[in-house]
């Protein structure tokens, strides 16, 4: 898809797009799903003004991020050549470029429901998008799934806001803060109030919201230490 500069990029722009309260068919998944397979996967979207994005220096000029950016299609090498070397251009055809095509698909797929159909807990008023939460992915999707919740906090961290949402990307990030590897986690209650958001579930406030919590791999990997 892109290095985590370009990938960042891309988000801003679509975001920024969906929070007008008018939106282009490619940046809002608007169209049928074969010709929105076609466009998202297969082509650019090229914009005679398109908005500036001032990224903050701490990423911009991020060793690290930058030589990953430089590298993103080489780091593939990483694995493609031990997966060679043992079993052939079978496993580097199924080990690489078939999972790159499954899980780059399922990314679009997902992103394709997750703005289309779904259930809704929260409603941005003026947004010419809206997310939706599609239950079934949200194992298999890491957490993408709950859409419809990324569209209400879009700086959290955190996308299963409640304990029935199943959220593998908020567990791995929950694990490494305990190890202390990430830090300042933002979550929806440390993000501004936002007027436009709007709670349309009837049930919002009986379910239970999750939380930072003790991992117990981490207490273990800690002791060891």
């Amino acid at each position: 898809m892109a290095g985590p500069i370009g990938m960042m990029i891309q988000h801003d722009l679509r975001d920024w797009a969906q929070r007008q309260t008018q939106c282009h068919d490619y940046l809002l998944h608007g169209s049928k799903i074969l010709k929105d397979c076609w466009w998202q996967l297969n082509c650019d979207l090229v914009l005679k003004n398109p908005p500036e994005f001032d990224i903050e220096k701490a990423v911009r000029l991020n060793i690290f991020y930058l030589f990953i950016e430089k590298t993103w299609m080489l780091q593939q090498l990483v694995l493609a050549v031990p997966l060679y070397l043992i079993g052939g251009i079978s496993w580097l055809v199924w080990g690489v470029s078939v999972r790159i095509v499954i899980s780059v698909g399922g990314h679009w797929l997902i992103g394709y429901f997750a703005h289309n159909k779904g259930d809704k807990t929260w409603e941005v008023e003026g947004a010419a998008v809206q997310g939706h939460n599609i239950k079934v992915a949200g194992l298999l999707s890491m957490g993408e799934a709950w859409h419809n919740n990324h569209h209400a906090y879009p700086g959290s961290a955190m996308l299963g806001l409640y304990k029935d949402e199943p959220d593998p990307g908020w567990w791995v990030l929950n694990a490494l803060h305990n190890l202390r590897i990430v830090k300042n986690i933002k979550l929806p209650k440390q993000l501004p109030l936002r007027s436009e958001l709007v709670a349309i579930s009837d049930n919002i406030d009986t379910r239970v919201e999750r939380v930072p919590e003790d991992c117990e791999i981490a207490k273990f990997i800690r002791k060891g230490s």
